[in-house]
């Protein structure tokens, strides 16, 4: 069974240029009261998620444990460093985490070396590393579970990374000091030490001189994931630095819930295929994988890929459930205004976004439905446009042009695109021919969609049902509006500039925007910043306004609408279409 069609993915590891200036923010301690909502998952679920091995590897996990900050003794992997950059912290106590190692962070072991990568056991990124939201208010922490981590800054953490692996090679005292952390004593151990470190090092270096060079620093919640796992694969890895593509286009991660029952994914809507999908994440977050050799009987195309794992976190997304408001933390719900928000929703924004029990496919041959989500024209959304304008268009080839299919092959430049996805196709095809797979199990790998995919898209934005999207601040796909209020203005009177705060507002639905030391301040008028569009103004629709100027009562009475929905908490969109949908067709 052919194995995915164009292979893109969520996230990247991302850094930038050069070290510069990054929101510091205080630790919370005491830490905060943490309230978990019913999102149909059990703790196991969470606990699990949290931390699973998705096969990426960044540091041998020894090295990450006692690794110092850049400019001082403190742990790098210490709860404070963790909180500085939005992290999440864990005390230990899981079974999936016994170092205590904040959420998103998971241990993985590479089996056999590959590439550069030695076999051993390495930390490394999982899906909850950008995909898991604290909203934080009046000394409370709302947990929400598979939602955009809204605190999170990749791009600064990533940098803090590289400035104290350089800091650890140059300043012998910090050295000496991991050394003895890890007990290796004798001179030869320390040579041996540093020979696996400055090899390890090299890596992140290149992430944060290469791969993601930025003209300023994209912020909490925001990453050019495309991006960064495009420069991965054809520039990085392939040791092809022409191929490199300047990081313009950050977004925010979507939140996960109903993904796996969406007709497509990604902000761009690129994929269907959900195995395409999670692997294509994985290989953009320093999953390990041989892109230098020759041939595939030198290793070219071998990676560190936990499939088994990638289906067990598709299968758990499948049964989570868009959070429901809490009103007894952020307050009641005005269940009048929210019917009359809820008529103005059917009538202005459920064409694209859809609304419960939602729209669907008729059945695919395996018999499987999926919901229907809007794919709007970005000429007529009129949002941010760098996206689609990101990645280089044309591609250097180099030793891996003689494994392309035969209308690019022996090729010296060939479409980007097609490039990244064969490579991708080629990866992902090595590691699920050493699984021996069934075709039902590989149809059950495919989440029962209908391979190839039909071609992507071109230049549209997906609008996917709005169900718990009040937990997901801040909005639009770059997150370059604060608020629920702000979305449902004409774009022209949104905030220009405004800090990324940690504490949620409930009136406005989204983060609090005042200023204090150390925050993020996000200027929309640079260059991949842009929160035009979308926009509910007098006029033609088109050219980004999307529907009529609102009244002021009309803004709430729709926020009221959008704080409400899931009306019904823990509710799991079905899989594969309704109950009455025939039953899944044998392969």
């Amino acid at each position: 069974m052919k194995i995915g069609r164009a292979v893109h993915g969520l996230l990247a590891g991302v850094a930038a240029l050069a070290l510069i200036s990054m929101p510091t923010f205080a630790q919370q301690a005491p830490a905060p009261p943490v309230v978990f909502l019913n999102q149909a998952w059990s703790q196991d679920d969470r606990d699990w998620y949290y931390h699973f091995s998705q096969g990426s590897a960044v540091l041998s996990y020894d090295i990450f444990l006692n690794l110092e900050v850049a400019d001082g003794q403190e742990l790098f992997r210490s709860d404070a460093n963790s909180e500085r950059y939005g992290l999440i912290t864990q005390p230990p106590g899981s079974p999936y985490n016994p170092d205590g190692l904040p959420i998103g962070i998971g241990k993985t072991t590479v089996a056999t070396p590959i590439g550069d990568w030695p076999a051993g056991d390495y930390a490394g990124p999982t899906c909850a590393l950008c995909h898991e939201t604290r909203l934080n208010y009046k000394g409370k922490q709302v947990r929400i579970d598979g939602a955009p981590a809204n605190m999170f800054d990749f791009q600064a953490y990533i940098q803090a990374l590289n400035a104290a692996l350089r800091a650890t090679l140059t300043d012998t005292a910090k050295f000496d000091r991991l050394a003895a952390r890890l007990g290796a004593a004798s001179p030869e151990a320390k040579v041996r030490l540093r020979e696996r470190f400055e090899r390890q090092a090299a890596l992140t270096y290149e992430y944060a001189t290469r791969t993601s060079a930025t003209l300023w620093p994209w912020g909490p919640a925001r990453m050019d994931a495309l991006t960064m796992i495009n420069n991965r694969m054809t520039a990085n890895l392939p040791g092809i630095p022409e191929n490199t593509s300047t990081g313009i286009a950050p977004v925010k991660p979507p939140f996960l819930w109903n993904a796996p029952q969406g007709l497509w994914t990604q902000w761009a809507a690129i994929l269907q295929d959900p195995l395409a999908r999670n692997f294509g994440e994985t290989m953009g977050v320093y999953m390990p994988m041989n892109l230098h050799a020759k041939t595939p009987a030198d290793g070219l195309f071998e990676s560190n890929a936990h499939i088994p794992e990638l289906r067990r976190v598709e299968n758990q997304l499948e049964r989570l459930a868009p959070p429901s408001w809490p009103e007894d933390v952020f307050g009641k719900i005005d269940r009048e205004k929210a019917k009359s928000g809820k008529a103005l929703f059917v009538e202005h924004c459920a064409s694209c976004h859809n609304a419960w029990p939602y729209r669907w496919t008729e059945p695919n041959k395996y018999g499987k439905r999926f919901v229907l989500v809007g794919l709007t024209p970005q000429s007529y959304v009129g949002t941010d446009h760098t996206q689609a304008e990101a990645v280089r268009p044309f591609g250097i080839t180099g030793q891996l042009s003689n494994y392309l299919p035969p209308q690019l092959r022996g090729k010296d430049v060939v479409p980007m695109a097609a490039l990244k996805e064969n490579i991708g196709r080629a990866v992902l095809e090595t590691a699920v021919a050493k699984l021996k797979l069934t075709p039902a199990e590989l149809l059950d790998l495919n989440g029962y969609r209908e391979l190839p995919q039909p071609p992507i898209p071109d230049r549209v934005y997906k609008a996917a049902p709005r169900d718990g999207v009040w937990a997901t601040p801040p909005f639009l796909h770059n997150g370059a509006v604060p608020n629920l209020y702000e979305m449902l203005v004409p774009a022209s009177e949104r905030s220009k500039k405004f800090c990324v705060g940690r504490e949620f507002d409930p009136i406005k639905v989204g983060l609090d925007t005042t200023c204090g030391p150390g925050q993020f301040v996000l200027d929309t008028s640079l260059l991949g910043n842009s929160n035009a569009g979308h926009s509910f103004q007098d006029g033609p629709r088109g050219n980004g306004t999307i529907g009529p100027l609102f009244t002021d009562e009309q803004r709430w009475a729709l926020v009221e609408y959008l704080k409400s929905i899931p009306e019904e908490p823990g509710r799991v969109t079905p899989f594969g279409g309704p109950p009455e949908t025939s039953p899944p067709q044998k392969p």
